[in-house]
């Protein structure tokens, strides 16, 4: 369902402008440092919903609602694409809102899915309740190849855990050991990092499995597809990017502080009030059964 009306008007498109990505947190990270390896030149808004971190265990209603509000702010801000940095967001929100803005909206999961057909034939997928819940990348998967076999395991522990920074902590391995036992009796050759937090596992997740398993970010496949849509568009950016704007709907001085350890250094952070909607009413299939209301 269309409703372009009541979204704010974006302004034009030029290569100048900055590509917008969001996360609920630190996760969305992971897809900036990618940014930067891969795409230097381009500039970036990077929000954190931090005021409502985890989205893991959100419903279809509140998800769809979050994005809305970030996307409507994005475009205000004038950025020429967004990138949901969530694999939670992508699974459960992207149909839905890219048929309402008229700017390029990408999501992870099918990037990640096609990567990791490309690595093996027994995928493992890790995995917020939300995401693992919504089947997104077992479908993803099964549509490009139906003879892979796909197990999917729900980690509702790993996100609080990393925005705490506990990776240290003896905890945060027994947790791993039991979320990934039922894919190691599937004797999996490929693992899905199904949420972008967790890549700041690698360290932990790939000493627990064998060295035969290969690791699938969908961070790196997701900037490849977002090299070539800007490509299509003739939107690239050939000069210098600006500096990262980094905005949060939280605590910007925690952010910025927790941020440290993955960015290198500590980045100037803005605490920002996005827009909101009316939250509308949904049918038993997740249809809107009446229209939102867009409001400064």
């Amino acid at each position: 369902m269309t409703n372009n009306d009541s979204q704010p008007n974006p302004k034009p498109l030029t290569a100048q402008h900055p590509i917008g990505v969001f996360d609920s947190g630190l996760g969305g990270l992971t897809v900036l440092r990618e940014l930067y390896r891969q795409l230097p030149q381009e500039s970036i808004l990077y929000f954190a919903d931090t005021a409502r971190l985890p989205y893991g265990n959100r419903s279809y209603n509140e998800l769809v609602q979050f994005v809305r509000e970030i996307i409507s702010w994005m475009v205000e801000q004038g950025v020429k694409m967004v990138i949901m940095a969530c694999n939670t967001c992508s699974a459960l929100a992207l149909d839905t809102v890219r048929s309402e803005f008229n700017i390029p909206i990408l999501g992870v999961i099918l990037p990640g899915a096609r990567g990791a057909i490309e690595m093996g034939k027994r995928i493992g997928v890790i995995a917020t309740p939300a995401t693992a819940t919504s089947n997104a990348y077992r479908q993803a998967i099964l549509e490009i190849n139906n003879a892979v076999k796909v197990w999917q395991v729900s980690c509702p522990e790993f996100v609080p855990l990393i925005e705490q920074n506990r990776l240290n902590d003896p905890y945060v391995r027994q947790v791993a050991e039991g979320y990934l036992a039922s894919l190691q009796e599937k004797q999996i050759d490929t693992l899905i990092y199904g949420c972008t937090h967790y890549p700041y596992l690698a360290p932990i997740l790939k000493d627990l499995l064998p060295p035969t398993v290969r690791f699938i970010d969908p961070a790196q496949y997701v900037v490849k597809a977002i090299e070539q849509e800007l490509e299509l568009m003739g939107l690239q950016h050939l000069g210098y990017a600006n500096p990262t704007r980094f905005c949060v709907s939280g605590d910007a001085e925690e952010f910025a502080q927790r941020s440290r350890h993955w960015l290198g250094c500590t980045p100037t952070v803005e605490s920002i009030c996005l827009p909101t909607f009316e939250q509308p009413e949904m049918s038993l299939y997740g249809e809107e059964s009446s229209s939102k209301l867009y409001k400064n």
